[in-house]
Order: C-alpha cells, then structure tokens, then sequence
C-alpha cells in the first residue's frame, strides 16, 4: 500500500513537472510544432533509463523502481499527448512536421532510454 501512495504522490509530481516544462517551452516560442511535448518525453525516456539502470546493476530500495518509474515518469511522459500533437498537425496540412514530431520522438526516446540504461550502469 505505501508503493502505491508513493507511485500516486510521484505521478501527480510528474504530471505538474511535465505541464510547467511544457508551458514554460511553448511560452518562448512560436509555432505549430510540439517542442515542449517532445522535450518532456525524450528527457523522461532518459530519466527513466537512468532508473532502471541504476536499479539492474546496483540494485535499489524495494518499491523506488516503481516510485521513481511508474510515478514520477509515467506522470512527467504521456504517450497520449505525443499521439493527439501527432494527429493535430496531420489535420493541419503539416505532413512533414507531423511525421518528424512521430518519428523523431520514436527515436529520440529510444535513443535517451537507452543512453540513461548505460548511464545507470556506470
């Protein structure tokens, strides 16, 4: 039960973090493409290969995986923004942006988990 607190205090931590990272983004600039939504998934795909790597190769405290992961990133990341930017710029003629925004944030996020695994392991 203390997990499950501790994943619900993290989540809603993450969810505030991702808005004002977001807003603070999109306030500096102009323009249709979804930098904020981008930023905050890569940077939490790191974050959460940082995680989970410390925790495959140093081990951690039972339940600070599921904290730190499912809470605090599964709040800060959202696959379901990423996926609604994605649609609004098809539906508004921006194929190629549309397409770089879904794609690039694929890869950026894979490359950022991955990059945030080894760190861990150091």
């Amino acid at each position: 039960m203390i997990v499950a607190l501790g994943v619900a205090l993290a989540g809603g931590t993450g969810a505030v973090a991702r808005f004002l990272c977001d807003r603070a983004i999109e306030l500096r600039r102009a323009g249709p493409f979804p930098l904020g939504t981008l930023v905050v998934n890569v940077s939490g795909s790191l974050l959460l290969g940082l995680v989970t790597g410390t925790l495959w190769y140093h081990g951690g405290t039972p339940g600070w995986h599921e904290v730190a992961g499912a809470g605090f990133c599964g709040g800060f990341t959202t696959w379901s923004t990423a996926a609604w930017e994605s649609v609004r710029l098809w539906s508004e003629r921006l194929f190629g942006q549309a397409v770089l925004f879904t794609l690039g944030g694929l890869v950026l996020g894979l490359a950022a988990a991955a990059a945030g695994v080894a760190l861990g392991a150091l």
